[in-house]
């Protein structure tokens, strides 16, 4: 697999840093695993690198404007499309996903490689704008950034980046007016275009029901017509399924999921501005309160139990009976509960875990490398292991495992590993935990769900990967940041027993 390309400088290493993500939440979507969409998402990179540093040798044409390129972004999503092309020329599509696989071999992937007046829409407007309007379109509609952060990145005014956004939508629904015109039609999609325009260029113009059965039934002139609607919400898709074609749509929900992680939308806290610990609201503060007191009232019923029991006097069945009832009381899945046997259990819970919400891959397995906006908290137990903060999320015995840990990329601030598992007995689900011991924090994980306390990590399984075989495996990887340095981590357990490491 090859490596990822050295930045050349500063700007381009936090270029690359900005990209990579979306690149492997794609190539992700792409493929049939965490370590096959590495290695596609890898190869992409390096060829769209390849292609823009190529760009930027280009002459200047007399016109004043380099050749017409795809933002950053968009040119790398691309290169993951043609790349898996590539793959399944070459006979290695059995590594990729089997919609995809149809959709590569049909006429709908053709339209975006072909002739360049018979390519989508969308595509042709984007590419035909300067390249900063259409970053600056891409990063509001499809990547779902908030306008402070791309005025950030783009070095443009906070204050007025809205109206320039305002302006950069009419100027990609010009564009694509002059694109549709451009295109050759059948006579009756002419026939309708001068309608197709007046009508979506206001919200309260009502489609006569000719146009509206055409569109029903002409993927040309809808397509046209989701570009050049700029009301309604439509643009995003409209600009996610044009440039990237299969999953576009997928995409864009990841997108917005992975933005709305960053704003910390869903989260059960909130952090202070100066970054301080989440702040817990008075009701979940009383639940926490509440949950330890019943905790406590339940060891003291057990000690005092135990202490009027008959030494040696009772029954098989009783002694039995009362050494498996190590029920405990539900409690807020941030407060950890103290055990009434000082022998640590690793039993898992049948009930579904606060902190991980398992989410599901596009269609038939759809994996989502977003991590899923919670936080819960998680105590150290001494050492180097960690008591999960709620039970694992399913009923599985307690296994002998060994722990592979692979720094696949590193750059200037952040990360990507995979962490593999082996386990010596089946599992019908898994808990896995480990621990940074320099600062490290894991932004986004794909084929499982992440929450972190400190530095303790906890990866749960998907709904769709729970099962594994004895002497099986299961892999899932992740991005995160890391500053000053970034040692390899420690104390790995998989639900709650200690991992030796390969």
């Amino acid at each position: 697999m090859p490596d990822l390309p050295t930045p050349q400088d500063a700007a381009e290493a936090a270029l690359f840093s900005e990209c990579w993500d979306a690149v492997l939440s794609y190539a992700d979507l792409c493929t049939s695993g965490s370590l096959t969409a590495n290695q596609l998402a890898t190869e992409a990179f390096t060829l769209g690198m390849r292609e823009a540093r190529a760009s930027d040798f280009e002459p200047v044409r007399s016109s004043g404007r380099r050749a017409a390129r795809l933002p950053m972004i968009p040119l790398l999503l691309t290169a993951v499309r043609n790349t898996a092309a590539a793959w399944e020329a070459e006979g290695l599509g059995h590594q990729l996903d089997p919609d995809l696989r149809l959709w590569l071999n049909s006429e709908k992937a053709a339209r975006y490689t072909g002739l360049p007046l018979q390519r989508p829409v969308a595509l042709r407007g984007l590419r035909d704008m300067q390249e900063a309007d259409a970053e600056l379109l891409w990063l509001a509609e499809v990547e779902a950034l908030p306008l402070p952060s791309v005025a950030r990145r783009l070095g443009l005014d906070p204050v007025v980046v809205a109206q320039e956004l305002e302006q950069v939508r009419g100027l990609f629904r010009d564009r694509c007016h002059r694109a549709h015109l451009d295109t050759p039609m059948a006579a009756e999609c002419r026939s309708y275009a001068r309608l197709l325009d007046a009508v979506t260029r206001s919200s309260s113009a009502d489609t006569p029901e000719d146009l509206s059965r055409h569109l029903a039934t002409c993927v040309q002139c809808a397509e046209a017509a989701a570009c050049l609607r700029l009301h309604g919400g439509g643009l995003p898709a409209a600009l996610a399924g044009g440039i990237i074609g299969w999953g576009g749509l997928a995409y864009l929900e990841r997108r917005r999921r992975a933005a709305e992680v960053r704003l910390g939308a869903g989260r059960p806290a909130t952090a202070d501005v100066d970054g301080g610990d989440p702040k817990e609201g008075g009701g979940r503060g009383k639940v926490l309160r509440h949950g330890l007191l019943g905790a406590a009232v339940l060891i003291s019923l057990v000690a005092l139990g135990v202490s009027m029991m008959p030494m040696g006097g009772g029954s098989g069945d009783d002694a039995a009976s009362a050494s498996q009832d190590d029920r405990q009381p539900v409690a807020d899945p941030g407060s950890v509960l103290p055990s009434a046997d000082p022998t640590p259990t690793h039993t898992a819970s049948a009930a579904p875990s606060a902190s991980a919400t398992a989410a599901g891959k596009q269609d038939h397995k759809n994996p989502d490398p977003e991590p899923q906006g919670t936080s819960s908290a998680t105590a150290s137990t001494g050492g180097h292991h960690a008591t999960p903060s709620a039970s694992p999320t399913h009923t599985s015995a307690a296994a002998v495992c060994q722990v592979s840990y692979d720094l696949v990329n590193q750059w200037t601030d952040g990360f990507q590993s995979t962490v593999t598992v082996t386990t010596s007995q089946a599992l019908t689900g898994w808990r896995v935990q480990w621990s940074f011991g320099d600062g490290q924090r894991v932004t986004q994980m794909w084929d499982a769900t992440v929450s972190q306390n400190g530095g303790v990590v906890t990866a749960d399984a998907a709904d769709y990967n729970q099962s594994v075989a004895a002497n099986g495996t299961l892999s899932f990887g992740f991005l995160g940041t890391w500053s000053g340095r970034n040692s390899a981590p420690y104390g790995f357990t998989l639900n709650g027993e200690s991992c030796s490491s390969n």
